[in-house]
């Protein structure tokens, strides 16, 4: 080859990778998030057995205590808008701290008081809020280390294993309630696992916002790092950085950001076409598993006579599938993916990332959804007329597994591509599909009781079915046929939208 020659040819352009977090970083990653979005779940579920335990000390009624729960949803639809937003422009670790910090504090007065059913309505208030942000921020550290092709295994191992706290907050919950005759004991251990989860976050969890931090590789000022970090650069006699947020000596400053996004702005987000579907998608079958879990103490104390231990002891089914159903919907999503980009000829980019803009994502996500929804439909219906026929409590049982493990499977899949389709913002779009979730629930929640009164618990999860499950074929369908189409035309009229509403990337920076 001539000299000439050389001096023509240009220097291979190397691709930008999706994000510079090692796979040893992202397990971390995953064990971090699995912790902190125990507090949710756990904090939910731990409190439903002490319900009737709960009326007699603060001599109230039923009713009254199921307002608890009531607005303990409320506040997780509140939660999301105001700290899940800010956190795709103020980076994820501020928020998360902050978070458990209120959680931490609320669950503190919660055992502390003793006699004030005011104090317990406005304390459970607070200790929603402090929990409740925690899911969305947690889409927005897997959407910023993962390309899409890669979500469905992070996102499942994290949320199967924090959904163990389905399992563990009955049981404890059930168990003290049985043993000592009160409920002190369970508040403070919310005090333990939230300062636990706090000193967590703040000695390992790295900041990942690609408005802060882009791929990874911009480095942040010392307030911004781990506090393990900052501990390790004070001995250090060298003098150097942070040597995790040091990459490969790139030098590009933070994009920081510290205006409060508007909260109520990613509401927006409820009224387009395509996301209205994939909401639905996501919502219903997460409102149908709240009344199922509601429904519990009331079920297995009425109609079969069990105690509150065996009362904890009955969310172990239903907590099984629950997890069983996050890991193997997150393989299966992964694998949906790939099965959808063979179909069209599409090669996945790994390293940088596939651009979704001209990508079926709604077909691959949707993939399977009918058969999945066949057995739902009759998991659903079933359920409320076994009870209501006093069938053995193993069938019962039975459905709540399948019922749990389905619902996750939906809520999981479709909060996902919620995230898909608002690849810049997905902190916001999470939280605004949190918030559909949390308004259907508590709804559902708030008119359950009284419609089982009035019609019986068979009617109930039949009406359930017809919406839930009829919806979801029409949605389904619908999705597949029109969802890139939508999305399309929503993006192409929306230049707007992405700054004001959902504060896409173009528009912080």
């Amino acid at each position: 080859m001539s000299i000439g020659t050389k001096e023509l040819e240009a220097p291979a352009i190397q691709p930008v990778p999706y994000t510079t977090f090692t796979s040893s970083r992202k397990k971390l990653l995953t064990l971090i998030l699995t912790a902190t979005m125990f507090a949710s779940p756990l904090t939910a579920t731990i409190y439903l057995p002490l319900l009737p335990l709960l009326a007699t000390h603060f001599h109230t009624s039923p009713q009254a205590i199921n307002l608890t729960v009531t607005l303990y949803i409320v506040f997780q639809a509140i939660s999301p808008l105001i700290f899940s937003t800010s956190s795709d422009t103020m980076g994820r670790r501020p928020i998360l701290l902050t978070t458990y910090a209120i959680y931490t504090f609320a669950s503190l007065g919660l055992a502390l008081n003793k006699h004030s059913y005011a104090a317990l309505l406005l304390l459970r208030a607070l200790q929603s809020l402090g929990a409740s942000a925690v899911l969305a921020v947690a889409y927005g550290v897997i959407a910023d280390v993962c390309p899409p092709a890669e979500r469905g295994a992070m996102q499942g191992f994290a949320i199967g294993g924090s959904n163990l706290a389905t399992c563990l907050g009955p049981v404890v919950g059930g168990w003290v309630a049985f043993k000592s005759g009160g409920f002190t004991w369970v508040f403070w251990a919310l005090v333990i696992f939230g300062g636990v989860v706090f000193l967590l976050i703040g000695t390992a969890l790295p900041e990942t916002a690609r408005n802060v931090v882009g791929n990874g590789s911009a480095k942040v000022p010392k307030w911004r790092q781990t506090w393990w970090n900052i501990f390790k650069d004070r001995k250090s006699t060298s003098g150097k950085g942070d040597e995790e947020n040091k990459d490969a000596g790139t030098g590009k400053k933070p994009l920081l950001s510290f205006k409060m996004t508007n909260p109520w702005a990613c509401l927006r987000i409820l009224f387009w076409r395509d996301t209205a579907l994939v909401l639905w998608m996501s919502s219903s079958p997460y409102a149908v598993w709240y009344c199922v879990q509601t429904s519990i103490p009331s079920i297995y104390k009425v109609t079969y006579a069990f105690n509150e231990l065996q009362i904890g002891l009955t969310y172990l089914p239903g907590a099984a599938g629950v997890i069983l159903g996050s890991y193997l919907n997150g393989k299966l999503m992964d694998t949906n993916y790939s099965v959808t980009a063979r179909s069209i000829g599409h090669k996945i980019d790994r390293v940088s990332g596939d651009n979704l803009d001209n990508f079926p994502i709604e077909r691959a996500r949707a993939r399977g959804a009918y058969w999945l929804l066949v057995v739902y439909t009759c998991a659903l219906a079933g359920y409320g007329w076994v009870v209501k026929s006093h069938v053995h409590e193993s069938v019962p049982l039975v459905l709540q597994f399948v019922l749990g493990m389905l619902c996750t499977s939906f809520q999981q899949t479709f909060s996902t591509l919620l995230v898909d389709i608002f690849p810049s913002s997905p902190s916001a779009a999470a939280a605004a599909g949190n918030t559909v979730k949390c308004v259907l629930s508590a709804v559902a929640v708030a008119i359950l009781q009284p419609l089982v009164e009035a019609v019986g618990i068979g009617w109930v999860y039949t009406m359930l079915t017809v919406l839930s499950g009829g919806g979801g074929f029409i949605v389904a369908w619908v999705m597949k046929a029109k969802g890139i189409e939508w999305r399309t035309a929503r993006v192409k009229n929306t230049d707007k939208m992405p700054k004001d509403a959902i504060r896409e990337e173009k528009g912080a920076s």
